[in-house]
């Protein structure tokens, strides 16, 4: 007859005891109070679209959108209104 014998070097106390300090650790990391530096950034303009190029890319949506009518009804539809948006 063999006996299998396990000796455990940490108990389950100490390992409970050592994830609440990683916990507690984690957190405080987290919510750490830090003083951030506010650095302003220029500004990016964009430039105006034209009138042309607008038009432009509604023909380009509502052709779009005639292409999908008889296979997807739905995304037609979604087509239609985003080009309806400007």
């Amino acid at each position: 007859m063999t006996t299998a014998t396990y000796h455990s070097t940490s108990s389950l106390r100490s390992y409970l005891r050592d994830v609440g300090v990683a916990a507690r650790n984690l957190a405080r990391a987290l919510f750490a109070a830090q003083e951030r530096q506010f650095v302003p950034q220029d500004a990016v303009v964009k430039p105006a679209v034209s009138e042309r190029a607008r038009a432009r890319n509604h023909m380009r949506l509502i052709r779009m959108a005639n292409d999908y009518q008889d296979m997807q009804p739905s995304l037609a539809a979604e087509l239609r209104q985003l080009a309806s948006r400007g």
